[in-house]
């Protein structure tokens, strides 16, 4: 479970900004909220704030190169705000508090081009702080109670150099009191469209068909789903491909073809029949069940290009409840769709703790802030209020007419 994510010098964020997933309503003791959604106008940095937190997945899941010498080197470097050139030779800060196998940490690090100058990881067993480990450069200190990874030091400032992360090579070494906090990273994140290009469609039929040949229940639950989402599918098939459009990425196979039935007569189509839209939410449906099931965190980047809104408003629904949400998952994503900023079937959609937006200003870095700066009262139109520009984060338009008939 994610409490809050900090990053600064990191693409369109030049100054430190802060994610913030703690309750703000008074007398609400969730570690969390399940449900986080960020507006904004185009190119205002949205989408970077998610890419903030997988180029840190990234970089912790041992997406990394060996050398000769048997070290490891990270694969994701410095990415600093460039339209101030003084950023170049500024470090970049990551920082997360999260809530791992039931224990609140947190973790960061500070990243100089290539090098790591920081890093850190702390612990809150009984909300009392512990210190798991402290870098600064190819310093490591671990905590009092760690005596056992202390042992360990002299084989850690052999293999790890200031390229790499200290908590990406902790499975190898069989560093346990890291290993919650690095599951969290490699298994408890999941994101769908982040980096701006629409899911394969070779890459969606194999993770429909792979998360739907694991388990035979998976399959029931999923054609359950598109049945209540009405888009005229009532079953779904999956065979090993056999021709020549199976293929290989990143040496996984995709030789597997999702056939979805449609009508009384159960009528095969290819995954490539379906409109967009279909496409979309049958690739996603995988990853909304895996995430309640194990309660994890996903990211959708712009849902609105995938979902009809009444859809949507259903998808946030199944974070929102309790008893279905059991596990604590978390959906947060980004979208234009201002309807669900208001009430959709006499039902609000969204609380004003979950609600942000980021806006960009004239010197093109991103600001990030929540709905609740602003002290919203209950009753107001928080969609109209948005639109007429009171929370900012609109674009700023300007006279489309004279642009056309520019000469």
């Amino acid at each position: 479970m994610l409490r809050s994510f900090r990053l600064g010098n990191h693409r369109s964020f030049r100054d430190e900004r802060e994610l913030l997933l703690m309750p703000a309503a008074p007398g609400d003791e969730r570690p969390a909220v399940p449900v986080a959604a960020i507006y904004g106008a185009n190119a205002s940095g949205k989408s970077n704030l998610f890419k903030g937190i997988t180029f840190v997945k990234r970089a912790v899941m041992n997406v990394h190169v060996s050398n000769e010498a048997g070290r490891h080197d990270i694969v994701a470097v410095q990415d600093p705000f460039r339209l101030d050139p003084g950023m170049e030779r500024r470090p970049s800060t990551f920082v997360f508090e999260l809530i791992a196998e039931g224990v609140p940490y947190t973790y960061g690090f500070i990243l100089q081009e290539h090098e790591i100058l920081e890093e850190w990881l702390y612990s809150y067993p009984e909300k009392r702080k512990r210190v798991i480990f402290e870098r600064d450069r190819a310093t490591i200190k671990f905590g009092s109670t760690m005596a056992d990874l202390r042992q360990k030091l002299e084989l850690l400032e052999e293999l790890i150099r200031p390229t790499a992360l200290l908590l990406s090579v902790c499975d190898r070494l069989e560093l346990g009191a890291l290993m919650p906090a690095y599951r969290w990273f490699s298994t408890g994140v999941l994101a769908s469209g982040v980096g701006g290009r629409q899911p394969d469609p070779d890459y969606s039929q194999y993770v429909v068909g792979d998360y739907l040949r694991r388990n035979p229940e998976h399959r029931q639950r999923m054609v359950s789903l598109l049945g209540v989402a009405d888009v005229g599918i009532v079953d779904m098939i999956v065979k090993e491909r056999q021709d020549s459009h199976s293929r290989r990425l990143a040496g996984e196979s995709f030789g597997l073809e999702v056939k979805l039935l449609h009508g009384a007569g159960r009528e095969p189509f290819d995954f490539d029949d379906e409109s967009s839209g279909t496409r979309n939410w049958v690739g996603l449906l995988p990853l909304v069940l895996s995430t309640l099931d194990a309660g994890r965190l996903l990211l959708v980047d712009e849902i609105d290009a995938s979902l009809h809104p009444l859809l949507t408003a259903k998808l946030v629904g199944l974070f929102q409840d309790s008893e279905i949400n059991a596990k604590g998952a978390q959906l947060i994503f980004t979208t234009h769709d201002t309807s669900l900023l208001g009430t959709m079937l006499g039902e609000q959609v969204l609380e004003r703790d979950q609600i942000w937006f980021v806006d960009r200003d004239a010197e093109g870095k991103s600001d990030l802030y929540p709905l609740t700066d602003f002290k919203p009262r209950k009753d107001q139109n928080t969609e109209r209020r948005y639109l007429a520009g009171s929370y900012g984060a609109v674009p700023v338009l300007g006279d489309f007419s004279e642009a056309v008939q520019d000469r």
